[in-house]
């Protein structure tokens, strides 16, 4: 199908500034317009056309199934299935800075993640960590499409889920007890969406 306009034509970044989630066992800070609309949509068409996507093998339940999202992982260390690209992007370099300048924390792997339309999400998880880094922190940038993420704590369930919209060149940290004490998840929606990639800068050990 042909498209008759460029797709970062109608992504929109909002202006909310900087906002701190105060909510039990959780470092949540979110910034709107993290990057401008410019640098936004230049990240998104480099990042959608020249990164080496692939499928995710995955278990659910007895089963080995594909993932609704195709992903890339650039890091020292291997995860899975993913096999890990060792030569960074410039691109992927000059995000890190900006995160990195932000948070005042160094991040040495990467997973980028591209949600093609409304079926592809991804459901309730924590992310995994090994037990020598059981707290760790999660700087998320988003590029594309707008869409729900969502938070719900592990063992309070009276507290209510957390919302929250994604738009282009958000940027959203989890840090200290976050992915201990919650999980988290994109759900498929069954509006038209255009594609939105995710990145989630991490700290991983390294594969000795």
């Amino acid at each position: 199908m042909m498209t008759l306009f460029n797709d970062t034509e109608i992504f929109t970044c909002r202006t909310g500034g900087k906002k701190i989630f105060d909510v039990p066992d959780a470092d949540l800070l979110l910034i709107d317009n993290f990057f401008t609309k410019e640098e936004s949509d230049q990240y998104y068409n480099i990042l959608l056309h020249e990164t080496k996507w692939q499928e995710y093998e995955m278990p659910m339940y007895d089963k080995v199934v594909t993932a609704p999202r195709m992903v890339s992982w650039y890091g020292n260390t291997n995860r899975s299935s993913r096999k890990p690209n060792l030569n960074w992007p410039t691109e992927l370099l000059v995000i890190r800075e900006r995160v990195e300048n932000e948070t005042q924390m160094n991040f040495n792997a990467v997973l980028l993640n591209l949600y093609r339309n409304g079926n592809d999400g991804v459901s309730w998880h924590s992310d995994k960590t090994d037990s020598s880094n059981k707290n760790m922190n999660i700087a998320s940038v988003t590029f594309g499409e707008t869409r729900l993420f969502r938070l719900r704590h592990k063992f309070l369930k009276h507290i209510p889920q957390i919302e929250i919209p994604l738009h282009h060149g958000t940027f959203l940290l989890m840090a200290g007890n976050t992915n201990t004490y919650w999980e988290h998840q994109v759900p498929k929606t069954a509006r038209d969406v255009l594609p939105r990639i995710n990145l989630t800068f991490r700290q991983v050990s390294l594969k000795q």
